[in-house]
């Protein structure tokens, strides 16, 4: 058996439930399905999002919107570093697998493409 990482950012145009709701199911199925993941091969996921970030947790968007109960998730805050980008969640899903092959696909989603230019998606 293998642990694998997967990782992930998007930002949100606005500090909003909704906004972070649409942010959080839109990355979270991006990775799911480009990664071919069902939900049971997952181990646990992490969200980290900026201080700006304030009117929900993403986790509970994944258990009320899509339905999934069965995964343990945490929210962090991220570090605020001065010149960071804000408004932006971050997602590390921990999967584990039988396919010793498997090459994870990392997704930075809207403004968070610069923070990994090296990856093009």
């Amino acid at each position: 058996m293998k642990i694998v990482g997967i990782r992930g950012a998007i930002t949100l145009d606005e500090n909003t439930e909704k906004a972070i709701e649409e942010a959080t199911v839109e990355l979270f199925n991006t990775l799911m399905e480009q990664n071919d993941i069902a939900p049971e091969d997952v181990a646990y996921v992490n969200f980290s999002a900026t201080k700006d970030i304030t009117k929900a947790h993403p986790a509970k968007f994944i258990r009320t919107k899509l339905g999934i109960t069965s995964i343990p998730m945490m929210c962090s805050q991220e570090m605020d570093v001065e010149g960071a980008l804000g408004m932006c969640l971050r997602i590390l899903i921990v999967i584990n697998t039988i396919n010793d092959e498997f090459a994870p696909k990392h997704f930075y989603l809207k403004g968070a493409k610069i923070l990994r230019p090296d990856i093009n998606n």
